[in-house]
């Protein structure tokens, strides 16, 4: 007979379901919350409940908030002039983390993937050309991912930007630092040598 818990298996199974955890992690995190006591379960499970039911979309920007508004379009002291455009919530906490943009963002909530029958009524765009009727906004930062996904929503964005007088820029992708040239592939390469600035 299979060694089988039903509400164990349960657990695993849904640890699973979450992007990029496997069945081994997925033990490993079923396991963890079986040895918290009584009430670390509870203030775990709160959290997951909280999280779920308090979080929800910035009336502006589009990202994650537990209010009308971001932190971020809360912030009086952001550059309302420069819009950083993104796929997803997580990559505004990666931008953030290098303390180097001063602007605010737009939060796309996916790319366009004909293959996933994802189109440009599928995310956020119609919410981001609202924002640029007043004039304020000088340029647009597309920060989406590196992908066909990303490059081809990049470039579907900027043709509709580009009859606003908007500048359009995108970030540069280069060799990371600490990596050896030998191993970057070409398309890589050429990103770095585009994007390559004066030092």
């Amino acid at each position: 007979m299979a060694y089988h818990l039903a509400p164990l298996q349960n657990l695993i199974d849904q640890f699973e379901r979450m992007q990029g955890i496997g069945h081994k992690t997925a033990q490993r995190m079923a396991f963890y919350v079986l040895g918290l006591s009584d009430e670390e379960a509870t203030a775990f499970s709160q959290a997951i409940t909280d999280a779920h039911t308090k979080i929800k979309q910035c009336k502006i920007c589009c990202d994650l908030a537990d209010d009308e508004l971001c932190p971020i379009c809360k912030d009086e002291k952001r550059d309302r002039s420069v819009i950083c455009v993104v796929e997803d919530p997580r990559d505004v906490y990666a931008i953030e983390r290098t303390h180097e943009f001063k602007g605010v963002y737009h939060v796309l909530h996916g790319a366009i993937s004909p293959m996933d029958n994802i189109g440009p009524e599928q995310i956020r765009i119609k919410e981001l050309l609202a924002r640029l009727g007043d004039g304020e906004v000088a340029e647009v930062i597309m920060a989406t991912n590196p992908t066909v996904e990303g490059e081809a929503t990049a470039m579907y964005i900027s043709r509709l930007l580009k009859p606003m007088g908007i500048t359009v820029s995108r970030l540069a992708y280069g060799v990371p630092v600490g990596a050896d040239l030998e191993y970057a592939d070409e398309v890589t390469l050429s990103r770095a040598i585009e994007g390559r600035s004066l030092i």
